[in-house]
């Protein structure tokens, strides 16, 4: 079969650019052909077996936008929003992605097109004739609602092409109870076309990697050897919670643990003046990190932390999971589904007290938990590949 991916977002930086790799490294690792439309402001990584189509933004080449690609909120190589668009950009950018959109049907003739977001690229791809497929993450519903209760009537365009994506979908993915729930609520007609399949992480990059703490803390900019280490990874943006983690650590730091804190994005700056405003110690940020860094940072972390107040999901417990690094995570969100006793804690969302009793009670060993119960539960339940199969069951089904 010929899938053609379309994402918001580069591969790398977020969680939904990592889902889109994700399933098309799957994919192609069952035999399928896959073509990815992604947005870019600098050469993508090459991907074995993978087309990927950018369209370019920022300038970075001679065709290429004159403006960063848009985020609902930030993103590690962009602060750009898609509320920040003016009339002539959101035509440049409908015009670029049709474009490539059109060029794929030409060159490739995909049997099915897989959108990430119900946004404004499924609502150019539903025009052609080609099933599609619309995965929601949680941050265009985020925008959806912003949106719908603004009364602005120039964010209209946004709503319309959520709306017209969901409604001539062939079928939508969600990613969370939470998620497929909002969306049932949000667009009750379209609750039939509805599939929960929770995200994957790719086995061939997370996994259990025993190595010297010193040399990974070492690569990473960091000298000494401590007795624990607590790591978090994700974007700088509000809605992660990054203030509640740094107010949770100025009460579970000691002098013989570190924070590791990576990725960027548009609190990265004021995030690190936290920090030093708390006089945290041992507290450093190594911003957006290659995944087989992550991974060695997963593997030597006794804990990894998802304190975001909303998160949709939760990509990056599953890839420490996946290491052997229980984890805490915000009780709001896609952790509730992932998070088990055998495998972490969670904590009151917005509240550092709690956040920091968690941590400590994982630091002390009062929570105690085996690093090979916790990979192993995270391999059976959420790789990609045994995820995608349903994926392609949704496929099947779709173009038939």
């Amino acid at each position: 079969m010929k899938i053609l991916l379309t994402c918001h977002f580069p591969l790398t930086g977020s969680g939904s650019g990592v889902y889109t790799l994700n399933v098309a490294h799957a994919l192609a690792k069952l035999g399928h052909q896959v073509r990815v439309v992604v947005p870019e402001n600098q050469p993508p990584e090459p991907c074995d077996g993978i087309g990927v189509h950018p369209v370019y933004f920022n300038g970075c080449t001679s065709d290429a936008l004159p403006f960063n690609f848009p985020c609902f909120t930030t993103h590690p190589r962009s602060t750009q929003t898609f509320y920040d668009l003016n009339d002539e950009q959101l035509r440049a950018y409908e015009a670029a992605f049709r474009a490539a959109i059109e060029h794929e049907l030409a060159d490739f003739a995909p049997d099915v097109i897989h959108c990430g977001h119900a946004w404004l690229q499924p609502a150019y791809a539903v025009d052609y004739g080609v099933p599609v497929v619309v995965t929601v993450h949680g941050t265009d519903l985020i925008g959806y609602e912003r949106i719908a209760t603004s009364g602005d009537p120039r964010m209209r365009v946004f709503e319309d092409a959520a709306r017209k994506a969901l409604e001539k979908a062939a079928a939508i993915v969600t990613i969370s109870q939470e998620n497929d729930q909002l969306v049932r609520r949000l667009f009750p007609g379209q609750a039939g076309k509805c599939r929960l399949i929770l995200n994957g992480y790719n086995s061939d990059v997370f996994y259990p990697e025993p190595l010297p703490q010193r040399d990974v803390l070492g690569a990473l900019g960091i000298p000494g050897k401590y007795a624990h280490v607590v790591s978090f990874a994700g974007k700088f943006a509000h809605f992660k919670g990054i203030d509640v983690l740094l107010r949770g650590a100025a009460k579970f730091m000691r002098d013989d643990t570190v924070l590791v804190l990576a990725g960027g994005g548009e609190l990265f700056d004021e995030m690190t003046q936290l920090a030093a405003g708390l006089g945290l110690r041992n507290v450093h940020f190594v911003h957006n990190q290659p995944h087989d860094m992550l991974r060695k940072l997963y593997s030597i972390a006794d804990v990894s932390l998802l304190t975001s107040r909303k998160e949709p999901f939760g990509l990056v417990i599953i890839e420490a999971m996946a290491c052997g690094a229980p984890v805490v995570g915000s009780d709001d969100g896609g952790a509730v589904d992932i998070v088990t006793p055998q495998t972490g804690l969670l904590f009151r969302s917005e509240d550092p007290d709690d956040l920091a009793a968690k941590v400590e009670s994982v630091l002390d060993g009062a929570a105690a938990f085996d690093r090979s119960v916790v990979a192993a539960y995270a391999k059976a339940n959420f790789s990609q590949d045994e995820s995608i199969v349903h994926l392609v069951d949704i496929y099947e089904a779709v173009r038939n």
